[in-house]
């Protein structure tokens, strides 16, 4: 009788830990589908709340929905940012199934990929906002050049256009912590060699234009005024 009460005892602690277990797996489950369910929802709510406030008309303006169809992406940016949220929700319920079972170790992993997904959607703002600013002064840029009828108004307008994106992706980047100090000091590196090239450009080639636009604006050779007298002339008594 002992030796039979040694052999069930494994058994009698493996269905105690089952009958533990269960109810822990039920839990998750719940939480699995309660996730999802709520998962769906928030995506519906912010994609509605994105097109509410126009952030679509604002993307498409800036030019990135055109980026992401050229990509062969069949969405837009307000949709990316509501499947990020449904994402979110969806590792947050991950999160709490598996903590309810005591896997600790994916908790960790997951966590870590929660506090991530919220920086790209703040990246993906500032690209938002910071390619339509970019734009938006490319454009003026562009007519004010055409206003004083100055030459090469398209590349002067792009040039201010690309240096402002540039800028943003540099923040966007930074925000969810790619390439750090490499990536801020490579970018002053080729904005020091873009200046200089210029810089050599205009002292080689444009010194001709730099002249004639200082002539017109301080002419060397004007007419004295009624209170001027040329150096040389009597003053008279």
């Amino acid at each position: 009788m002992q030796s039979v009460d040694v052999l069930l005892d494994p058994v009698r602690v493996f269905l105690a830990q089952i009958g533990v277990f269960l109810p822990r797996l039920l839990m998750a489950f719940v939480v699995l589908i309660g996730g999802w369910l709520l998962a769906k929802v928030v995506r519906f709510a912010v994609e509605k709340a994105l097109r509410a406030l126009n952030f679509n008309v604002l993307t498409e303006r800036a030019g990135m929905d055109g980026f992401l169809r050229q990509g062969g992406m069949e969405t837009d940016t307000s949709r990316v940012i509501g499947t990020l949220m449904y994402w979110l929700v969806i590792l947050a319920a991950l999160i709490i199934a598996f903590n309810g079972l005591g896997l600790t170790y994916i908790t960790d992993l997951l966590g870590r990929v929660v506090l991530f997904v919220p920086n790209v959607i703040v990246a993906l703002v500032i690209l938002a906002f910071g390619t339509y600013f970019a734009r938006f002064v490319g454009d003026a840029v562009v007519t004010y050049c055409r206003n004083i009828d100055l030459k090469d108004a398209d590349f002067l307008g792009a040039l201010a256009r690309y240096a402002i994106i540039t800028f943003v992706v540099l923040i966007a980047l930074d925000q969810i912590a790619v390439g750090g100090v490499i990536v801020r000091q490579s970018f002053l590196i080729i904005l020091g060699g873009v200046v200089l090239a210029l810089a050599l450009a205009f002292g080689l080639g444009g010194k001709n234009w730099a002249a004639e636009k200082l002539e017109r604006w301080w002419p060397s050779h004007r007419e004295p005024g009624a209170g001027e007298r040329r150096l040389g002339d009597d003053p008279g008594p």
